[in-house]
């Protein structure tokens, strides 16, 4: 399988993709997983690194600037999306990135359609936003909820550089 790796993919572009490699690539599983990522740490590298793992391709939702404020807060982010899309797209283990500018995922995971759905341990399925999981539900992938990795957080590491000021 010749896969495509560290591209930042525009949402308008990747369901075309998405069935290109699909058609290229018979039993291709694609895993997806969304998020902010504004401080790149070794949290989130080790749960990427896990995702990863779980199938062919790795292709990240990134929540563009407006919606890192409307759910973390008008300080947030602190490095702007192009930014961080281009920081995810560079690790070896994100294979496609792609901005979405809602707060939640839908069509995200509509356009790429993956096989399975990966969030991080501060998640229960049972309280994924309902569109989301309508949306999983209607293009049959699967869910895992990966553990965090314990104290590795952008939300603490701003903590404390706060606190050494």
């Amino acid at each position: 399988m010749d896969l495509p790796t560290g591209l930042v993919i525009p949402l308008a572009a990747a369901a075309a993709l998405r069935a290109e490699l699909e058609a290229e690539n018979p039993g291709l599983r694609i895993v997806a997983t969304n998020g902010c990522f504004d401080l790149l740490h070794v949290g989130h590298l080790r749960y990427l690194t896990a995702a990863r793992a779980r199938g062919d391709l790795l292709w990240v939702g990134l929540n563009g600037d407006a919606s890192v404020k409307a759910l973390k807060g008008l300080a947030r982010p602190v490095n702007g999306e192009d930014d961080r899309a281009e920081i995810l797209a560079a690790l070896r283990v994100v294979d496609l990135v792609t901005i979405f500018p809602e707060v939640r995922a839908n069509r995200f995971l509509e356009a790429v359609r993956p096989h399975l759905y990966v969030k991080g341990g501060d998640y229960i399925v049972e309280q994924f936003d309902p569109g989301e999981r309508a949306v999983l539900q209607a293009v049959g992938a699967e869910i895992e909820v990966l553990p965090l990795v314990p104290g590795k957080s952008t939300t603490g590491t701003l903590r404390r550089i706060g606190e050494k000021r």
